[in-house]
């Protein structure tokens, strides 16, 4: 469910009704239309009839005062429709648009938005399912407006929250990473070290032939292959610990950008709901002040009296343009936290994507190198592979003979 502008609450007709010359129709602030003659300044809640002398219904009165409502300046002429006066979902207690026994009774009008947390939905059980931005896609954008249940009960969590503490833990799970990588590099060095160290030892450094020749080269092999663990650790470290590295904290600096950007837009748009409700509660004490002296002029009629009530009905027309201009701004602000949340969240999915899709290049090219180092301690154990298949002990026996031999006279019996 996406946010959208507060909508006018539902007259009783449309406003495309052709009404006799001039007359004007409005909605009040409770969603009721009332009608104005901008000669006379008449004003009526039934409609007027396009026949002279003819009421539009039975039982139709009218009234030279206005009726409770914003709409009108000073003069009795409506300045505009208060048709964004309405933003949470709330029911209607009583008719503060009496205007004695000449005044129709109030009509329920069903609400058509709730308010979220300073945030105006369209109500569930009133309009259809929304379109998606993106409908082929489980796209951020489509399904993070509204607010989630906390699964550990303390509140509710906002949808774009949700969002940032998925790519926090992205962030951290690339941390994790890097550091796994690090390990990693830490064990190959390691161990290229201590093979290096193990193929400098003496041990068995007298044995002579062919057999001498393969165990040199098995020590041999060893010097090589360190060399190789060598480097697969440097590759490591540049083409695979290092970009993740790097790209942590390039994504640690863009969250940091989108967090604060949309955090700001929040707090102006709780701020412009905080407004649009104390402009409504103005407007209903001045309301309520301006019936008070109506029904006073109706039981005693004076000047004072009815100089109070110009007066009254200056201010409740102040508070309703003080209302339709907080609504404006609140709906402004709203526009403006849709629009960047829209946009904010496609480039969190962006960088998602982007994050997801550098980690899996790089752990393809460890894998890479893994078996490049494979091949490299293959190629260091072939030479030993030949030199072992070259052991023959009788020519090794013939040469270590030839080389100590001390004479090839047998002993003889010894004679009498």
């Amino acid at each position: 469910m996406k946010p959208g502008m507060v909508p006018p609450p539902p007259g009783e007709e449309s406003q495309t009704v052709i009404l006799p010359p001039g007359w004007q129709s409005y909605l009040s602030p409770q969603g009721r239309r009332y009608y104005v003659n901008t000669t006379t300044n008449e004003t009526t809640w039934e409609r007027p009839s396009s026949t002279p002398g003819i009421p539009a219904s039975p039982g139709s009165h009218r009234s030279s005062l206005p009726p409770t409502v914003n709409g009108y300046h000073a003069s009795g002429t409506p300045a505009h429709p208060a048709e964004t006066a309405h933003m949470s979902v709330r029911k209607s207690t009583g008719d503060s648009q009496n205007l004695g026994s000449s005044s129709p009774s109030k009509r329920q009008t069903k609400e058509n938005t709730i308010t979220i947390n300073c945030v105006t939905f369209p109500h569930p059980d009133t309009m259809p399912e929304q379109q998606l931005l993106k409908p082929t896609e489980w796209s951020y954008c489509d399904y993070f407006w509204a607010d989630k249940k906390d699964p550990q009960g303390n509140g509710t969590v906002a949808g774009f929250e949700l969002l940032l503490q998925k790519q926090l833990k992205g962030k951290q799970m690339q941390k994790e990473m890097s550091e796994f990588i690090r390990e990693r590099i830490k064990i190959e060095e390691d161990y290229a070290k201590n093979l290096a160290k193990l193929s400098q030892n003496s041990l068995a450094s007298q044995e002579e032939g062919s057999l001498g020749e393969a165990w040199a080269q098995v020590k041999k092999s060893l010097a090589d292959e360190a060399e190789v663990h060598l480097k697969f650790s440097a590759k490591l470290h540049s083409e695979v610990e290092k970009p993740l590295m790097n790209f942590r904290e390039n994504f640690k600096k863009d969250m940091k950008k989108c967090d604060h950007h949309i955090a700001d837009l929040r707090k102006q748009l709780a701020s412009r709901y905080a407004s649009v409700e104390k402009a409504r509660k103005a407007l209903t004490e001045r309301q309520r002040d301006l019936e008070m002296k109506t029904q006073q002029l109706e039981i005693k009629l004076s000047n004072k009296t009815e100089e109070d009530i110009k007066k009254a009905r200056r201010k409740s027309t102040q508070a309703g343009d003080d209302l339709m201009r907080c609504v404006d701004l609140y709906n402004q602000a709203q526009s403006k936290w849709f629009e960047e949340m829209v946009t904010t969240t496609l480039e969190l999915e962006r960088l998602e994507v982007e994050r997801v899709e550098m980690i899996r290049q790089h752990l393809c090219q460890y894998t890479q190198l893994r078996h490049e180092t494979d091949m490299f301690n293959q190629s260091t154990v072939e030479p030993v592979d030949q030199l072992l298949r070259k052991v023959d002990p009788a020519k090794d026996r013939e040469l270590w003979v030839r080389e100590h031999k001390t004479g090839n006279i047998r002993p003889v019996d010894m004679e009498i």
